[in-house]
């Protein structure tokens, strides 16, 4: 059975981001995810986590100014000081201390002017580079295709190309972030991708949510409980991000979906 991880980000923002770990956990979650960690000291986030018996699969590198509306900066061509700074003195660091196993790098917003060759030129040098920073600290890096509705101008978008940058680039710690929202939205055929991509072994994370309003996975066009049998079948043994947003007041309500699942997280 799937093992699921609460997005704290976007689930249980009924409550204060350091109380969100003991909802997780008393609906039955084992394991969480969020975007940033970083506005919290490190200690503070590791008590909650063993507090309350939690893992903590994945979080992002700083992206950047998100507030100003950036989404990354591996992708941009100048802040390459900034981008590895980042992933040395405060991703990495964070990922010791809670016993992080994955970090995303987001890619960026493609700035107009400058060509998509020199770009993609960029992501690919501060990958590399990322990728051998976190395999000596034993660390994932994970990249993630995002689609351009909910992120307009985001450089990476298909699950072709973050799978033949993987390939292009050749470090075994460096793999896929497959998000089946954004991956509907852009391409669809989601049975027939995770079948090719799975067995690969180039997927270390999955994340889900409903479309087309990303709520609950039970809501919306996409039936997940097939979509999770076929990761059973395809022998997919890496977490499954819970990155919606709840589309009612309280997230405990909103998880009838989770019922049949819940007995077996560990």
């Amino acid at each position: 059975m799937p093992l699921f991880a609460a997005n704290l980000s976007l689930m249980y923002t009924e409550h204060p981001f350091v109380a969100r770990f003991a909802a997780a956990a008393r609906d039955g979650f084992r394991a969480v995810e969020y975007l940033f960690p970083y506005e919290h000291e490190a200690a503070l986030l590791a008590r909650e986590l063993r507090e309350h018996g939690l893992r903590q699969v994945l979080f992002n590198a700083p992206p950047g100014d998100f507030a100003a509306g950036e989404r990354g900066l591996a992708c941009l061509p100048g802040r390459e000081a900034e981008f590895r700074a980042g992933l040395l003195h405060q991703a990495l660091p964070y990922a010791q201390d809670l016993d992080c196993p994955r970090i995303h790098v987001m890619a960026g917003l493609a700035p107009q002017g400058v060509a998509r060759a020199r770009l993609r030129e960029t992501y690919l040098e501060n990958l590399a580079w990322a990728a051998d920073q976190a395999r000596a600290a034993g660390r994932e890096l994970l990249i993630e295709p995002i689609n351009t509705r909910d992120m307009p101008g985001y450089f990476l978008n298909r699950q072709e190309e973050a799978h033949a940058i993987v390939a292009e680039l050749k470090r075994p710690n460096l793999k896929v972030q497959m998000d089946l929202y954004h991956c509907q939205i852009v391409e669809g055929d989601l049975a027939s991708k995770l079948s090719q991509y799975i067995p690969g072994g180039r997927v270390a994370h999955i994340q889900i949510a409903g479309v087309p309003e990303r709520h609950e996975p039970d809501r919306g066009e996409l039936n997940h409980a097939y979509l999770l049998a076929l990761l059973d079948e395809l022998g997919y043994a890496g977490h499954v991000g819970c990155e919606y947003r709840p589309g009612q007041a309280d997230t405990s309500a909103g998880l009838a979906w989770f019922e049949p699942y819940r007995a077996t997280q560990r």
